[in-house]
């Protein structure tokens, strides 16, 4: 069951690359879930950097009262990740669509 709940993007909210920009100056946080290969490639400025395989043993990092917004480098892992926080108690997650891939091409600024 939990595999299955991990996988299921319904109950996770998205939010565009705009929305995304928006938030994150109003307060929320982004966190890049993505290898640190892709990482290095480059990422939005501001953004804490926890991959995928170690986020369920870092939410420690993370503060509960605030809005999050997952971010990887197409959506899939992002779904994924902000589903890990939903399930962690995390109450205000959501997952950037089209992650960077979809950042970049809509011209949004990338720090490397």
């Amino acid at each position: 069951m939990f595999l299955r709940n991990l996988f299921n993007r319904s109950s996770v909210a998205e939010v565009t690359p705009e929305e995304t920009q928006s938030r994150q100056k109003a307060g929320a946080v982004i966190v890049d879930v993505r290898e640190q290969h892709e990482w290095r490639d480059g990422h939005i400025a501001g953004a804490k950097h926890i991959p995928l395989g170690s986020l369920a043993k870092r939410t420690h990092e993370l503060n509960p009262g605030k809005e999050i917004i997952t971010v990887c480098r197409s959506g899939h892992r992002s779904a994924m990740a902000a589903r890990v926080l939903q399930q962690a108690g995390f109450p205000q997650v959501s997952s950037m669509t089209g992650g960077m891939m979809s950042w970049t091409w809509k011209h949004l600024p990338v720090k490397k």
